[in-house]
């Protein structure tokens, strides 16, 4: 392929990519963005597969810039849905007030 279509592909690619985003709900966005950030652990494993193939030093350091985003982003993305889903579990009752509220109403009452 020529440098013109691969241009076009990225450029046509990004404007999809921005036109199916923006149309995302706000509170699906933070699930969707931590599952795509997991996703690029296809590009950790793609640029390592490509390390022993690559023959110059600008591949090289290219690999390793690649590998090490990737990897931010995959170690970002954990994180980001391990914090997303501790805001869905229950607190645990502070010692001492595991009685219902109305229960202790009740006794006050008498």
């Amino acid at each position: 392929m020529s440098i013109v279509t691969d241009i076009a592909i990225l450029v046509l690619a990004a404007f999809v990519g921005f036109e199916v985003i923006s149309k995302v709900p706000n509170t699906l966005h933070t699930p969707l963005m931590s599952g795509t950030n997991a996703i690029h652990g296809i590009v950790v494993l793609g640029g390592l597969l490509l390390m022993h193939i690559a023959s110059g030093v600008l591949e090289h350091v290219l690999l390793v810039i690649a590998v090490m985003f990737g990897t931010i982003n995959v170690i970002g993305g954990f994180l980001v849905t391990d914090r997303m889903l501790a805001m869905f579990k229950r607190k645990p009752e502070p010692v001492g007030e595991a009685a219902p509220k109305a229960a202790v109403e009740e006794g006050e009452a008498e």
